[in-house]
């Protein structure tokens, strides 16, 4: 299977886009942990394959588009799968605290389980991990760096602080 590639530049440094040729398989920040050391040897470059994407992506940054409709083929066991489904139902703009994402999967005490999971979501700001934050409102970890998390955060109608309200 061929595996596309594109970059494209955003205010939040320069993300790489990733494709099967039909549907979106990753989407990274320069040193995500746990995606930073990507190969692209044997990847092709296809702007065109990211069209919609890249239209969606500089929708979401211009703060014209809230919800993104492109078709997602992340590969994850099955558990992660399902975290990554239940971060698309966290709305623009809300936060949730892991705790209360693992009880919202029928899995109550599997909170650092999901905290794992959201950590190597391979599709960040579509799949939207940014939007987990701990159980006392702090900011916690984020494969794309705690300053990245703030703005897209910032960017969604919070404030620019440490602490952000749970939903």
């Amino acid at each position: 299977m061929q595996t596309y590639f594109s970059k494209m530049d955003s205010p939040i440094g320069e993300l790489l886009l990733v494709s099967d040729g039909t549907s979106l398989t990753q989407l990274l920040m320069l040193n995500q942990k746990y995606y930073g050391s990507e190969t692209q040897q044997d990847w092709q470059r296809d702007d065109a394959i990211f069209g919609a994407a890249r239209e969606q992506l500089e929708a979401y940054f211009a703060g014209d588009l809230r919800i993104f409709d492109l078709p997602l083929a992340p590969a994850g066991t099955a558990f992660q799968q399902k975290v990554w489904q239940a971060l698309r139902d966290i709305p623009y703009g809300q936060t949730e605290s892991y705790g209360a994402l693992a009880k919202r999967i029928d899995a109550p005490k599997a909170s650092r389980a999901v905290g794992m999971a959201n950590g190597h979501n391979p599709i960040s700001i579509i799949v939207p991990c940014h939007r987990v934050i701990g159980a006392n409102g702090n900011l916690t970890g984020y494969g794309g760096g705690i300053e990245r998390k703030r703005w897209l955060l910032a960017h969604e109608g919070h404030e620019d602080k440490n602490q952000l309200p749970l939903s």
